[in-house]
């Protein structure tokens, strides 16, 4: 019965991770906001979060180190989090990270130009806000939600065996 609960958990947190991941491509694609290099960083733990979680529905008895691993990915969405909202409160300098730009497909001087004159979106411009709250103070939130039930899961994952 509790291996029903731990793959309960594990679907509520992908679905979690899907919403997320949706929400952020609606908000900046449909609603217009650009985001910052911070909050492209921190759509990596829920992309990481959909591949582990689905690879556990294939290899079920990696099930435990799968949990493992997705504890530290959310404690990484946690402090890169915790590193963007400290840069929006003034708490921590802006580093090289935010503005830094993707330079794969640029080709010609005229091109480097255009891109030099472009202004980039700064981690410390809070574009969109829900309940006024950025999304690096809502992902705060979710990721120690995530984390503190991932940690409940995995403590008590030999019990429930």
């Amino acid at each position: 019965m509790n291996n029903l609960k731990n793959e309960f958990y594990l679907r509520l947190i992908l679905i979690i991770s899907l919403v997320a991941i949706i929400s952020a491509y609606f908000i900046e694609y449909v609603l217009g906001h650009q985001p910052c290099n911070l909050c492209l960083i921190e759509r990596i733990p829920y992309g990481l979060s959909i591949i582990l979680i689905t690879l556990n529905y294939f290899f079920k008895k990696n099930e435990k180190f799968i949990i493992l691993l997705l504890i530290l990915t959310f404690c990484f969405s946690f402090a890169v989090s915790v590193y963007h909202s400290g840069i929006e409160q003034g708490l921590f300098e802006e580093s090289a990270v935010c503005g830094l730009k993707n330079t794969n497909g640029i080709i010609s001087k005229e091109e480097i130009l255009k891109q030099l004159q472009e202004k980039p979106v700064s981690c410390k411009d809070v574009t969109f806000r829900i309940f006024g709250l950025s999304l690096a103070s809502i992902n705060i939130l979710l990721s120690l939600i995530l984390i503190t039930l991932l940690t409940k899961i995995y403590i008590s994952y030999e019990k429930n065996k």
